[in-house]
């Protein structure tokens, strides 16, 4: 059996006991939040009903991108990096 759930404008497949990287959560480590369900699959596959458990595990930060502006003939260079934000979450059931 599987879930779709919808976390930071993204959805992911889950299954119990899998480990996802979410956009950042506002909850603490070793704390248990719920996930709206998407699609629920399996035998019989049903729409928008309940929510998936989670249990936080930790707070990373994402490989550092950069963002390079630049416009020829006038002397304009600007550079900019940017590092995202993730939660690792730990499906416990759905």
């Amino acid at each position: 059996m599987f879930a779709i759930v919808k976390s930071g404008g993204k959805q992911h497949r889950v299954e119990a006991g899998s480990v996802i990287r979410v956009e950042k959560l506002d909850a603490e480590a070793g704390t248990h939040v719920d996930l709206p369900v998407v699609m629920l699959g399996g035998d019989k596959v049903t729409f928008n009903t309940g929510n998936v458990k989670a249990e936080v595990l930790r707070h990373v930060k994402g490989e550092k991108i950069y963002i390079d502006k630049y416009k020829s003939g006038i002397q304009y260079r600007r550079r900019n990096g940017h590092r995202q934000a993730y939660t690792d979450v730990k499906i416990t059931s759905l």
